[in-house]
């Protein structure tokens, strides 16, 4: 049966919402009548659009959430009233999923919400810190810099997650391609040749590569099973507390990966935290919230050991230097902007300025993983054919004496 959400009138005039169960519209309308409610508006709710896997809502493309931002700051900056400029966006979105949110945001605050209030009910869509933001431009007056703000850090954060997947397209693609030869090699050439070496004295490399021959067309069924079982069975124990706390220091640990990933996260928390301030919103709360952008436990805890310090009137960075997570140079500079007091634009900066060398960085590991990549698909590849070729020659040496 669908839900019907409504606005009504009672009987002394005044506005009320909610929601119901109706087969109908018609329906609705009958049960509100008997409800002595005069109805004004009912419209069926759509069922949120959710993971096939995970079952929660679909979260909704940050890059058309920052689009959104840039449009109703320039809207708001031309005088047009904030419940036209939620129309206006409703209607005009390309997404589907965010026109219906907005639409949604517009209701809530036609009925008195604040667009801050509205937003926080759609966490899907908007991140606890574009509320937060949002509710401290709407406090100072300054609601127009606060979605333009947020418009360019969307853009900023979107532009360097692209920048990592993009690098790794390539390696992804030689990768899989190295494991579809490998395969087709293991599945359908090496059986043809082996049936021209029977009863031949084979030397280990062949007899380890029949081996593995056998093993996939035989088991392979199995080995396939055993191998979604592995993924299902780790991919669970990382979901637990004990697997995220493992993860995020191997995170940080990772060979070639582990520094970019820690500046990826540092870069991340101090633009989250840099903007935040700038936008009037306590330091204690700024901290707890841009915590949770790293997306890494280790990470977290540092910075709550920080946000204590902080608590009991002392310093930013010295719990930041004593966790030795956080690189000397940034808390350096995270120290000098303290006692400036001008922490908002220096962690901005240090967000920018380390955005550009992660992203040279990316650049460079990639241009080294390519390389290696090429020569591991070339010795997996070496490896078969010299176990093939070795007792060939030999048989038709043989034959020649």
């Amino acid at each position: 049966m669908p839900t019907f959400a409504y606005k009504a009138r009672n009987a002394t005039g005044a506005q009320v919402r909610g929601n119901l169960l109706a087969e109908s519209a018609l329906a609705a309308a009958r049960i509100l009548d008997e409800r002595s409610l005069l109805p004004t508006e009912i419209e069926e709710q759509r069922p949120e659009s959710r993971s096939l896997l995970t079952g929660r809502s679909r979260r909704v493309s940050l890059t058309k959430v920052g689009l959104m931002y840039e449009q109703l700051a320039d809207l708001l900056r031309a005088g047009v009233p904030i419940l036209r400029a939620l129309e206006v966006l409703s209607q005009q979105s390309t997404s589907a999923a965010l026109s219906r949110v907005v639409r949604e945001v517009r209701e809530d605050v036609s009925g008195g919400d604040s667009l801050a209030d509205a937003m926080k009910k759609h966490g899907h869509a908007f991140p606890e810190l574009h509320a937060s933001m949002v509710r401290a431009g709407e406090k100072g007056g300054f609601l127009e810099d606060v979605l333009q703000r947020l418009s360019e850090f969307v853009s900023r954060q979107d532009a360097l997650k692209n920048k990592f997947i993009g690098a790794l397209i390539y390696p992804c693609v030689l990768l899989a391609g190295a494991l579809g030869a490998v395969t087709f090699i293991m599945a359908y050439v090496v059986p043809k040749i082996r049936t021209v070496l029977q009863g031949q004295d084979l030397p280990l490399p062949t007899r380890v590569v029949f081996g593995v021959s056998d093993t996939m067309r035989d088991h392979g069924l199995f080995l396939l099973g055993g191998i979604v079982v592995v993924i299902l069975v780790i991919v669970g124990y990382f979901r637990s507390a004990a697997g995220q706390a493992l993860w995020s220091r191997v995170q940080l640990r990772l060979f070639g990966f582990g520094k970019i990933y820690t500046m990826v996260a540092i870069c991340r928390f101090c633009r989250v935290f840099g903007t935040m301030l700038a936008n009037g919103i306590p330091i204690l709360q700024s901290l707890k919230i841009s915590k949770d952008s790293t997306g890494n436990t280790v990470l977290a805890a540092a910075i709550d050991e920080a946000a204590e310090s902080v608590r009991a009137g002392e310093s930013l960075a010295r719990p930041l230097a004593s966790s030795g997570v956080f690189p000397p140079a940034i808390v350096d500079m995270i120290a000098v902007a303290e006692e400036s007091n001008s922490l908002d634009k220096v962690l901005v900066e240090i967000a920018n300025t380390q955005e550009e060398r992660t992203a040279r960085q990316i650049d460079f590991t990639m241009r080294m993983l390519e390389p290696l990549l090429l020569m591991f698909m070339g010795g997996m590849i070496a490896f078969i054919a010299i176990a093939l070729l070795v007792p060939i020659l030999k048989m038709s040496s043989g034959g020649l004496r």
